[in-house]
């Protein structure tokens, strides 16, 4: 995971954005947290991308199981962010909206973010 964020890092199909600053796996819940955050706050208007996709399968073996036996089952997926990274964009409302939005969806997250403008990126 070391290295910044090689795509992906520009607001492409929004207005305003949510740019990771740290490095860490983001799992699929957490990704959904996000979303519903992010969408009750809007109540119906404007639209939200999410960039980032839960691909990478973790496995986990279960409590108190003796050494050795093989790798454990699938237990999540998750997401690798890398710095620059940015996870979703949102279109169609206010900056101070979109701003409180995306402020309640990173509560969400385990990383630092920033709120980034279309402009800002490019």
């Amino acid at each position: 995971m070391k290295g910044l964020s090689k795509s992906g890092s520009f607001v492409e199909f929004g207005d305003f954005g949510m740019q990771a600053l740290d490095r860490t796996w983001v799992t699929a819940q957490q990704i959904e947290a996000c979303r519903v955050a992010i969408t009750r706050f809007f109540s119906r208007k404007g639209q939200v991308w999410i960039r980032i996709f839960p691909d990478k399968p973790i496995t986990k073996k279960p409590a108190e199981t003796r050494m050795g036996k093989g790798k454990g089952g699938f237990d999540h997926y998750v997401a690798t962010i890398r710095p620059g990274r940015i996870l979703f964009e949102v279109s169609g409302v206010t900056r101070q909206e979109a701003q409180s939005a995306l402020k309640l969806a990173a509560a969400k997250l385990p990383i630092r973010t920033k709120f980034v403008d279309r402009l800002e990126t490019v």
